[in-house]
């Protein structure tokens, strides 16, 4: 029991830690915002609106989020703006939750589905292939046996950092040649999976974003080919998205949410950037799951995404 407080612990002042930019930063404006004012106001409001966009939250969820503060006070009739702190908390949580965006309970695997595939997609730079690596780390250490399919082709570099990656959790990547056929990756790793019982199968999958009817046709082959092997597979499609290029984020979602059915997302490097406010609008517009946030450099420093902790961190100051 010590010991999954201790790490309870741990994970929550990681959060915390890695949230700090965003949370300077938004106070900061927040504090300016509603200067010299008592009550919650239209000037309150507008400044409020101002800050939340410049937060990378996004427009539509920034005014999805001023709506329900407008309600509230027009329900309440009087609002101080020494409320406004625990209001804009209780509206996100209660956003987060509408949508689609459930709860990670670490690092798990549904009852009777082995191998549990995840095929990884994501523009390169964004972290995907460290991300690969970061998640086989922890379905490890949780006594999955895992396994990786280096299908990015395209980049020798790709190919080596997943083989890096694998020779340090110390978990087989199954690869070939470069150029090689990336459904024939997939379907190959698959093969090994099955034959070696192993419980989950990452597949990483080349990020070029600038033909998107190649990228549409490439995954839906890799998929294609895998369910071969395998019906309904792959069983996750997680697109990588780096929460610190902020809007640049929300382009890169809409792009892959229309090129193939994602299923789940991961946003990474949200420790190097005030832009953490990006969580909010993209888990709020694309109503897909944020499973995994990437708060630091650590193999350890991926964590499931708790919408709840990650409220309660980020207005903690």
């Amino acid at each position: 029991m010590g010991f999954f407080n201790f790490f309870s612990k741990e994970k929550k002042e990681t959060l915390d830690q890695g949230l700090e930019k965003t949370k300077e930063s938004f106070f900061g404006k927040l504090s300016r915002a509603i200067a010299g004012k008592s009550t919650v106001d239209d000037d309150v409001l507008d400044n409020l609106e101002e800050v939340l966009v410049t937060s990378d939250v996004g427009v539509d969820t920034t005014l999805n989020i001023i709506q329900r503060i407008e309600a509230r006070v027009a329900r309440d009739k009087y609002v101080s703006t020494n409320e406004l702190n625990n209001i804009l908390r209780d509206e996100i949580a209660r956003l987060l939750t509408e949508n689609n965006t459930d709860d990670t309970e670490g690092f798990k695997i549904p009852e009777g589905k082995k191998p549990y595939v995840i095929m990884v997609v994501g523009v390169n730079g964004v972290g995907k292939t460290t991300t690969i690596g970061k998640l086989a780390y922890q379905f490890k250490q949780a006594g999955y046996k895992v396994m990786l399919g280096a299908a990015d082709t395209f980049r020798a570099a790709a190919v080596e950092q997943l083989v890096i990656w694998g020779e340090r959790v110390g978990v087989p990547v199954v690869r070939q040649k470069m150029g090689s056929d990336p459904a024939s990756v997939a379907f190959d790793t698959l093969n090994s999976a099955i034959a070696n019982d192993a419980d989950v199968v990452l597949i990483d999958t080349a990020g070029r974003l600038h033909n998107k009817k190649g990228l549409m046709d490439e995954l839906s082959k890799i998929k294609r080919v895998m369910q071969k092997l395998i019906p309904d597979t792959p069983d996750d499609v997680m697109l990588v998205l780096d929460g610190s290029t902020g809007q640049n984020a929300f382009e890169q979602a809409k792009q892959f949410t229309q090129a193939t059915d994602v299923t789940s997302m991961a946003i990474t490097k949200l420790d190097g950037s005030a832009k953490g406010g990006v969580v909010i609008g993209i888990s709020d517009q694309f109503k897909i799951p944020v499973r995994y946030i990437g708060l630091g450099e650590g193999m350890e420093d991926l964590q499931g995404f708790n919408r709840r902790e990650f409220v309660d961190s980020l207005f903690k100051h």
